[in-house]
């Protein structure tokens, strides 16, 4: 059985920063991809960042280009997203999700509020 438990998140003031993780079992974690993804309130699932199983490549959508880093250790299965440089409109809940810019399936998640 696929589980996936994320962590991390916090209320954080504009400008700070917070690193989520995601612990996965029940399959093969290294050679899987992997992917976060976000829900603001009112609004529909946004995918922010992915890692391939096998190379590494990483991508980031342009939301969160050169604040936000995926990264993984294989040895612990777990997956991590670093959030520099937040913002307000980063204001969500964040779920890893197992597969490449995939929205499912998907832990509980971790809330992310960004507020003065």
């Amino acid at each position: 059985e696929v589980q996936l438990v994320e962590s991390g998140g916090d209320l954080v003031q504009p400008g700070g920063s917070l690193r989520l993780s995601c612990a996965a079992s029940g399959f093969t974690f290294a050679s899987t991809s992997m992917t976060w993804v976000r829900q603001a309130p009112g609004k529909g699932l946004e995918w922010v960042s992915a890692i391939n199983g096998v190379y590494g490549n990483r991508v980031h959508a342009d939301s969160v280009k050169g604040r936000f880093t995926i990264s993984r250790d294989n040895a612990k299965n777990t997956l991590y997203l670093q959030l520099n440089s937040l913002k307000v409109e980063d204001t969500a809940m964040y779920y890893c999700a197992k597969g490449w810019m995939s929205f499912g399936p998907r832990g509980q998640g971790t809330q992310v509020t960004v507020s003065s």
